[in-house]
């Protein structure tokens, strides 16, 4: 030991306990006789203490990361079985309405109508549009009655209907899923309820084939995940069963496959149907469609066209095109985008010669009793957020 005045070597000099009962050993430097004090048979003490302390900290780190996933878990497993008890009891309480006409001929070309972006339990109160069920059903009809005269002219017979994500919103909140359950329930029979009237509508005239990938607002879990298995646990992909169901009496056909991505052929054409969420870049739009298209290439699959959604805006082109929603602008796309969005869906015709034809059809001023039938005792709750049901305006004025 050195002196640290002088440098010097330090000789031990006695040692005594102290007011704390601590051995203390006295030290004094040989060259300026400066003295040290120095704790020395309690540090194994201090040290085996910290140890000790140190450890039973990481195990109580371990438990809580323990328990805490564990009751993540059972949040999760208990919120989805109130949802599904109330959805049994809503089918069970509700009928739905039945009639399927068979179609015979058939038509090489094939009729495509985008469905996306619907939003159905989203309550919208903007100063330049409007939302909720019933005008939900308005639009659909008026889209399905559009979409047919287009069809009809073009002496189509076959069409697939493109379920391209976001049938609904989510809250993602747990708790508020436990508390919702039963708003959660009767939003998605009055979704499949409309849905099921669309397509029976459809297979009235035409040869129906219904195709669906998921969108990032129907999912259940906070986090998207695209593996089948998170890709699945979803809304969209819950309405797609149950229309599957629903409709087993038709002739309608339901395309399964990827939930995220999938490539349906129409008129020999490979058209890959996506929400538009993930791959996609929306600012730089052609490079990253070119970049999907060439992610397939590698897997000895050929995309001639690619549809989705997502960002509530239109667009049709040459290998893609993008349905805006069937809501409209809502607050996200007006001031979270910057997105001056009008309510709308898009339809296609694939021919066998490899030509394509798309068309926006606008939704936005339909009339509100046009729509297909709903129990309004259902669709009477805020199903998104209460200070949506009031009026906004885009200039506050001051009186003085």
């Amino acid at each position: 030991m050195e002196c640290l005045s002088c440098g010097e070597p330090m000789v031990r000099n006695g040692t005594w306990v102290n007011k704390d009962n601590l051995t203390v050993q006295k030290y004094i430097c040989i060259g300026c006789n400066e003295h040290s004090r120095v704790i020395s048979e309690d540090d194994d003490i201090i040290s085996e203490n910290v140890r000790l302390a140190k450890q039973k900290q990481a195990l109580q780190d371990k438990s809580r990361i323990a328990n805490k996933s564990f009751r993540e878990h059972a949040r999760v497993e208990n919120a989805i079985e109130e949802y599904t008890k109330e959805l049994v009891k809503v089918f069970s309480n509700n009928k739905l309405s039945s009639s399927s006409n068979k179609f015979k001929t058939n038509n090489k070309a094939v009729g495509v109508i985008q469905l996306s972006d619907i939003h159905f339990n989203e309550l919208i109160n903007l100063q330049d549009n409007k939302y909720d069920f019933s005008i939900a059903s308005a639009r659909l009809r008026h889209l399905i009655t559009k979409a047919t005269k287009y069809f009809t002219m073009h002496k189509i017979t076959n069409v697939l209907v493109a379920l391209t994500g976001d049938l609904m919103n989510s809250d993602r909140r747990l708790d508020e899923l436990l508390n919702e359950a039963t708003n959660r329930s009767q939003a998605t029979f009055l979704a499949v309820d409309i849905m099921q009237q669309a397509l029976r509508d459809l297979d009235s005239d035409f040869n129906v084939t219904v195709a669906c990938v998921t969108g990032n607002e129907g999912r259940i879990n906070k986090e998207s995940g695209w593996s089948p298995i998170m890709a699945t646990d979803n809304y969209d992909f819950t309405i797609f069963n149950i229309l599957k169901y629903v409709l087993k009496d038709s002739i309608i056909n339901f395309v399964e496959g990827d939930p995220t991505e999938l490539v349906v052929k129409v008129a020999g054409q490979n058209l890959l149907l996506m929400h538009g969420n993930c791959s996609i870049r929306h600012a730089a739009l052609e490079k990253s469609i070119n970049q999907v298209i060439g992610r397939y290439s590698m897997k000895g699959v050929t995309v001639d066209y690619v549809i989705m959604g997502h960002v509530h805006s239109a667009s049709i082109g040459d290998n893609y095109s993008r349905s805006a929603s069937l809501a409209g602008a809502n607050d996200y796309s007006d001031k979270g985008l910057n997105l001056s969005s009008r309510a709308s869906q898009n339809c296609y015709i694939f021919y066998e010669d490899g030509n394509r034809d798309g068309i926006k059809i606008d939704l936005q001023n339909t009339p509100i009793d046009s729509g297909y039938d709903i129990d309004k005792s259902l669709a009477a709750y805020n199903a998104k957020s209460a200070n949506k049901g009031k009026a906004h305006a885009v200039i506050m004025e001051i009186v003085i």
